[in-house]
């Protein structure tokens, strides 16, 4: 995406080799392991923004207010921020899944809209 940004639509990187500097304090960013056992919980961090050290601000005017994530179509869960009081944008979940499945996550910003981070596939056996 370019520096440009949608307040009414999803907003995602064209090309996640070459980041603009809005997707990189807006897109949320998963870590997880590519395979899991199913029905066994699995760690999932999420953190939004902080690619190349470019954070999201977080004050009373301009924050990110919540993230969610899914499991392919299923939401997953949703965590809310309260702006000036968080200490950035780090989340560490355990789900559990009966099937592989993509997770995507997606992060509100009050002034830049939704934007939606990379996809990462979790393969259940």
């Amino acid at each position: 995406m370019s520096e440009g940004y949608s307040l009414t639509r999803l907003n995602k990187p064209k090309d996640w080799n070459n980041l603009a500097g809005m997707d990189k304090k807006h897109v949320p960013i998963i870590e997880a392991p590519t395979k899991a056992k199913s029905g066994e919980p699995f760690e999932v961090k999420l953190k939004v923004g902080g690619i190349d050290g470019v954070e999201h601000p977080n004050m009373l005017s301009h924050y990110i207010t919540w993230v969610e994530l899914y499991a392919g179509e299923r939401h997953t869960a949703r965590i809310e921020f309260a702006p000036a009081i968080s200490d950035g944008y780090k989340i560490k979940l355990a789900i559990t899944l009966e099937k592989s499945a993509k997770l995507c996550a997606r992060a509100f910003c009050n002034l830049h809209g939704l934007w939606e981070g990379q996809a990462k596939q979790i393969t259940i056996e």
